[in-house]
């Protein structure tokens, strides 16, 4: 954990990176094209960022969860490409080996990741499996020092351009449907791997990927944990970076709510009608007013889920919770933004129309709002008969 003057010290170089590095025109260039960089990560490698909760002997600072959403929040804002990028690093890399890794892995792997240099595409969803992952159907067989993958990954985010696949896959029967699951460590350009690419409404820049396995061999120390974590996948699918993954999207919600209130905020105050500033009519103060309060409910929710994690203390329902009600909460905040701007938020030229785009996605994934709301009830054992 890390104080309040630390935590703004760290925000304020990170603005100043993105001022050079990500300034509005170049995001907008990305959104057109559906592209970015990747080496951008390495910048932020040498800010520290990407390494925030490792450990400090493989190069991290050792931090907690606070920092990383900070993080997360302020890349959002400016460009969400560019935050799903850092996940791509500091969480489906740097969290899942540092956590569950086996010590070889954690020597290979952490020291690059801390600088940015080693991003991982996370391969859960399937075509015919997203919320039901304990149904995977791609297959992984060891035979002597070598697992062979065969199957198809679907919404892989950034697959195209990552060093590695973190895949969840079936290693043994499908009627044991918990104890046969395994993560394995993929190396992208291995020989059988065919990456295609989806067009999707928003997030533009991060590439969303189908990706199919036919015979690719991996070395059997690419076993996430070793080989005696075989057949281990759904205890690590729902240990100890659960929580953690949970509230990546909760931030990266807040960042784009950041974006579009402070747009429409700027705007209000300059655009004028029957005589006199937008902001004076009482009709859009009211709805400024109205996603302000919003977006402080969002930021109080993410704060206290990110405390508890923090702290080890049970989190499991609040993080739902936040990931439920902070995905909805923005969208909504958004689209009330762009209602201030009007037409001028439909266009482009402005960053409005973007924030929407983004914000769609929102409740749909890390975890859709309609599996949050199932959690909670779950968690809270309300009965089902």
């Amino acid at each position: 954990m890390t104080d309040t003057v630390e935590l703004e010290m760290m925000r304020d170089s990170l603005r100043r990176l993105l001022d050079e590095i990500a300034p509005l025109e170049t995001v907008s260039k990305w959104d057109r094209e559906d592209f970015i960089p990747r080496e951008l990560v390495e910048r932020l490698g040498e800010l520290g960022v990407c390494g925030l909760t490792l450990p400090e002997e493989y190069g991290g600072l050792a931090l907690g969860a606070l920092p990383q959403f900070m993080v997360i929040e302020e890349l959002a804002r400016r460009s969400c490409a560019l935050a799903s990028i850092y996940i791509q690093c500091a969480s489906y890399a740097g969290l899942n080996v540092s956590e569950l890794g086996s010590e070889e892995q954690k020597q290979r792997f952490l020291p690059g990741i801390a600088e940015g240099k080693i991003l991982f595409a996370l391969g859960l969803s399937e075509p015919d499996v997203g919320a039901d992952l304990a149904s995977v159907k791609t297959r992984a067989e060891i035979s002597g020092d070598t697992v062979i993958v065969n199957g198809m990954k679907r919404w892989c985010s950034g697959a195209e351009y990552s060093d590695y696949i973190y895949a969840l896959v079936r290693s043994g029967p499908v009627e044991e449907r918990y104890r046969n699951l395994s993560f394995v460590i993929i190396p992208r350009d291995a020989p059988g791997i065919t990456i295609t690419r989806t067009a999707t409404m928003g997030m533009h820049g991060t590439a969303t990927n189908d990706v199919i396995f036919e015979n690719v061999e991996v070395s059997a120390d690419n076993i996430v944990g070793g080989r005696e974590a075989w057949n281990k996948g759904w205890e690590q699918l729902a240990g100890p970076t659960l929580e953690i993954e949970k509230l990546q999207p909760s931030a990266m919600a807040l960042g784009i709510a950041e974006g579009a209130v402070a747009e429409a905020w700027a705007y209000a105050q300059e655009r004028t009608q029957f005589g006199k500033r937008i902001c004076a009519h009482q009709a859009v103060r009211h709805q400024l007013a109205e996603v302000q309060t919003k977006l402080q409910a969002c930021r109080l929710m993410l704060d206290h889920a990110a405390g508890l994690v923090d702290r080890g203390e049970p989190s499991a329902v609040q993080t739902s919770m936040t990931k439920l009600y902070v995905s909805e909460t923005v969208r909504d905040i958004t689209i009330t933004c762009q209602m201030v701007m009007g037409a001028y938020g439909y266009a482009e030229g402005f960053n409005m129309e973007r924030y929407v785009r983004d914000a769609m996605v929102l409740p749909i994934f890390g975890g859709s709002s309609a599996i949050q709301k199932t959690n909670i009830a779950n968690l809270l054992k309300l009965p089902k008969a």
